[in-house]
């Protein structure tokens, strides 16, 4: 099942009929066995028809996102690795992520408050003072405040690889601005754990031409989703659950950087497709 959130309530889509409810979204997804509660709880106020339920999340789709923080791994796939020691060889910091990435301990860190986060069809900023950007399409996993996984997301971690590779101490300026991250469309929310042959895939236009394609199925993974959660929440609470992106193996070439206008799709298997346009923050005046 799917649930979105959207200007008129929460969508949940299940079985091929669609209900319409208003919830806390805070409320409704912060709790454990979240499938088994949409499936049989919750109170359902209006079902909409397929058409209905179209129009709605064509107009008025918000991100996946209430009072919860977003957190990000890296260096999760080994394409990750080769690609953040590529952009860190001149600055001497090649190392750190060759280190990191065999480590007992994850890299872990903080992405974005909520209002940051760009809703599906918004657009996503790349930094001015960057001249190399780019999209990292990653699975995102939504986990309630008792450290359990509910359910599943697209997220889209903007990175600005040359501040990050002039020097690792940069990371949070690379990584964290207004518009920096995009969640969405909505959540995944299956009965069991997503199957490990998911494919995420991605797409980035310009004009009329797709300038990069890829597609890599999340087993590629060398952490496990569990175990990310859990070095996440050892020292941390957090009331409302949180997001966690899980890190990307689809990295575009060093030749390449995000342009403003490009246009950004990202899909993974049974949660949908999280579409972005690439702009700047507009200028303070």
């Amino acid at each position: 099942m799917r649930l979105y959130r959207t200007r008129k309530g929460n969508l949940l889509e299940h079985g091929g009929r669609n209900w319409l409810f208003d919830q806390s979204w805070d409320d409704l997804i912060n709790r454990d066995d979240l499938h088994g509660y949409l499936d049989r709880g919750a109170r359902r106020d209006k079902e909409l028809s397929v058409q209905e339920a179209a129009d709605l999340l064509e107009q008025d789709l918000l991100a996946p996102i209430g009072s919860q923080e977003v957190w990000a791994a890296g260096v999760t796939y080994l394409r990750s690795r080769d690609a953040r020691m590529e952009e860190s060889k001149d600055s001497g910091g090649a190392s750190f992520y060759d280190k990191v990435y065999e480590a007992e301990r994850p890299e872990l860190f903080f992405k974005s408050q909520p209002q940051r986060v760009a809703a599906p069809g918004e657009n996503i900023y790349i930094r001015r003072d960057s001249s190399w950007n780019v999209p990292e399409p990653e699975l995102t996993l939504f986990i309630n405040a008792r450290g359990h996984i509910q359910g599943y997301t697209i997220g889209n971690d903007m990175s600005s690889r040359s501040i990050e590779g002039e020097n690792p101490l940069y990371l949070p300026q690379a990584k964290v601005y207004d518009r920096s991250a995009a969640l969405g469309p909505g959540l995944y929310v299956p009965a069991a754990p997503i199957a490990p042959d998911t494919m995420i895939r991605m797409t980035i236009h310009r004009g009329v031409d797709s300038v990069y394609k890829g597609e890599v199925a999340i087993s590629q993974i060398k952490r496990s989703l569990t175990e990310l959660v859990s070095w996440l929440y050892r020292e941390s609470d957090f009331i409302h659950g949180c997001f966690l992106m899980t890190g990307t193996c689809l990295v575009p070439g060093n030749d390449f950087t995000l342009r403003a206008g490009d246009r950004v799709e990202i899909s993974i298997d049974h949660i949908g497709t999280l579409y972005n346009v690439v702009g700047f923050r507009p200028a303070k005046g």
